[in-house]
């Protein structure tokens, strides 16, 4: 028996009381429209967005709400929106927009989420993705305009949790 994963989305207490009001499970958030959250949470459109998004990309496996939100600092609010897109691009756009490199499982990570969103009833992790990432990065390389500061180098230990 599978179980669901249940997304963690930093809701406003009012938030959470307003989709126990509607008898909502924070695991069904995704199965709502946007303008039906609006009105039950009673929140902006830009905020119920971004609260769908973190749910919605929260289904994927091995993806939490670091990674969900990473998404929606590239600018993506749904799976359908990732579908075109490529792991390695999403790597390096995402690279440039924080100025530092990243881990090497975040490409595999990023890849995983497009092959899910191509394809959501596949049962992948982000490790999957490892051999297809080197074999890639080998043959590739990375842009020369890769960001020469390593994320350890900014980002805090305690903030690494």
């Amino acid at each position: 028996m599978k179980t669901t994963k249940i997304p963690t989305l930093n809701l406003y207490p009012s938030e959470r009381q307003a989709l126990r009001n509607a008898k909502i499970k924070i695991s069904e958030i995704s199965d709502y429209a946007l303008d039906e959250l609006e009105m039950i949470l009673d929140a902006t459109s830009e905020r119920v967005k971004t609260i769908r998004a973190l749910a919605e990309f929260q289904t994927i496996p091995s993806v939490g709400i670091k990674f969900a939100e990473d998404l929606i600092f590239l600018g993506f609010y749904s799976l359908d929106e990732l579908k075109s897109e490529d792991g390695a691009k999403l790597l390096e756009a995402f690279e440039r927009k924080k100025g530092y490199a990243t881990d090497p499982c975040v490409e595999d990570q990023f890849r995983l989420v497009v092959a899910f969103a191509k394809n959501p009833r596949q049962d992948l992790n982000w490790w999957d993705f490892t051999q297809e990432r080197k074999k890639y990065r080998l043959e590739n390389g990375y842009p020369p305009d890769r960001p020469q500061t390593v994320w350890h180098q900014v980002i805090p230990i305690q903030s690494r949790k």
